[in-house]
């Protein structure tokens, strides 16, 4: 059993906030969600912190420690340097509630602007579907995302330039293109994409891809799909042509 220091936000509505220090008994196979709720038990009751599964699939637990979107409760204390502080701060991304708890609902509202799924018209004589096992295990990936929202946080569109209201965010770029690629879907979010939804902000830096605990490809798989897609389909002169002649 060794002690470790945290530093951690706090903070109340209406008021600034600033980091507190709390020193901590901490042993092996620890986490960090670990600590905060020991300092909450032993130290600080008031201390608000969000989480609920422990075992890295609700997404509750984002927060940022020593300055990268991570998840408490999968972040290792063995893989922190104990020997300095850790800090534990809330995504920067959206706005404060107290201490380590942000407002994420945001995020729900852009979705509920997306397109659901479309199935296009049956095209087997029992009336139901066929599909490629491959076109399954293609969207299947965008489908492990639990929504904790660090691909959002680290997002400097979102996090850096504040275009909440022009650009959903490599989250919900990523549950697009689990619609837009199904082979089943037959509903129209290329222009969407474009022109309010914001695709062309993301300049594919990758860094939501680095954030994310499940290690979905969020740019190589998701945006570049379909800013392929939005330029074939608004962008590039043959089609164009070939719509006029249309």
């Amino acid at each position: 059993m060794s002690q470790a220091t945290f530093r951690i936000w706090r903070s109340r509505p209406g008021e600034a906030g600033g980091f507190a220090d709390y020193r901590t008994e901490v042993s092996e196979g620890m986490v960090v969600l670990d600590a905060v709720h020991q300092i909450q038990a032993d130290q600080a009751p008031d201390l608000a912190c969000r989480w609920n599964c422990k075992a890295g699939k609700c997404g509750s637990c984002s927060a940022e420690i020593n300055g990268r979107p991570r998840l408490m409760c999968m972040s290792r204390l063995n893989t922190l340097d104990l020997t300095q502080p850790v800090t534990v701060e809330p995504m920067r991304t959206f706005p404060l509630i107290k201490d380590l708890v942000t407002d994420v609902s945001w995020n729900f509202r852009v979705k509920k602007g997306i397109q659901c799924f479309q199935p296009r018209r049956p095209d087997a004589a029992d009336g139901t579907w066929r599909m490629a096992q491959r076109d399954a295990d293609r969207v299947q990936e965008f489908r492990k995302c639990i929504e904790c929202f660090l691909c959002q946080d680290v997002c400097h569109v979102l996090r850096d330039h504040d275009k909440h209201d022009e650009f959903i965010g490599p989250r919900f770029f990523t549950y697009s293109a689990a619609l837009e690629i199904h082979p089943l879907d037959s509903a129209e979010r290329l222009g969407d994409l474009k022109d309010t939804q914001g695709i062309g902000y993301c300049n594919i830096t990758k860094c939501c891809t680095k954030v994310c605990p499940e290690h979905i490809h969020i740019t190589d798989n998701a945006i570049i799909p379909l800013k392929e897609r939005v330029v074939d389909r608004f962008y590039d002169p043959v089609t164009r042509l070939l719509r006029m002649f249309r």
